[in-house]
C-alpha cells in the first residue's frame, strides 16, 4: 500500500471505527466516553458503563501496523469487566487475540462478532473507576478541562 494513502486513511479509519463502536455500545445499553485516561496513565479509546454498572473498554485498531506496533492493550485489563477490540470490516480478524471481544464497525454502525471474556473488578476499584468516569462525563458535558 502506498505510504501516503496509508497516512491519510488511518485517522479516517480510526474515527469511523470509533464512531461505529460507540454506537454499538449505545445499542447495548452502555454509556460510552472516548479517550478516557486510566489510573495507570494509559488512555482507553472507548470506555463504557453498562446498565448494571459493568465497565467495558474498547481498543480501536485502524490497521495491522497499528495493532502490531501497539501492544499496550493488556494494561487496560485491570480496569474493566470486559475488553474488546474494534476494527474495520477489512481488518484481518485472525490477528487479534481470541480471548478479547471483537467489534467490527464503520462510521455508521457495527456488530459484536465475538463477546469478550468477563472478569470481575473488585468493589473498591469499580467504585473508583465509576466515580472517575462520572466526573469526566460531567466535566465534558459543561466543557471544563479535565
Amino acid at each position: 500500500m502506498d505510504p501516503i494513502v496509508f497516512t491519510i486513511n488511518r485517522p479516517e479509519t480510526t474515527l469511523a471505527v470509533t464512531r461505529g463502536a460507540a454506537r454499538v455500545f449505545v445499542a447495548m445499553g452502555y454509556a460510552p466516553l472516548l479517550e478516557v485516561r486510566l489510573p495507570n496513565g494509559r488512555r482507553a479509546d472507548i470506555m463504557g458503563i453498562g446498565p448494571r454498572g459493568q465497565i467495558a473498554i474498547v481498543e480501536v485498531k485502524s490497521s495491522v501496523e497499528d495493532f502490531r506496533s501497539d501492544q499496550k492493550w493488556s494494561e487496560y485489563l485491570d480496569y474493566c469487566d470486559a475488553f474488546s477490540f474494534a476494527v474495520s470490516p477489512e481488518f484481518p480478524k485472525e490477528l487479534l487475540p481470541t480471548d478479547a471481544g471483537l467489534i467490527v464497525a464503520d462510521a455508521f454502525d457495527g456488530a459484536v462478532i465475538r463477546e469478550p471474556a468477563l472478569a470481575g473488578l473488585s468493589g473498591p476499584r469499580r467504585k473508583s473507576i465509576t466515580l472517575a468516569f462520572a466526573r469526566l462525563a460531567a466535566a465534558r458535558l459543561i466543557q471544563l478541562p479535565v
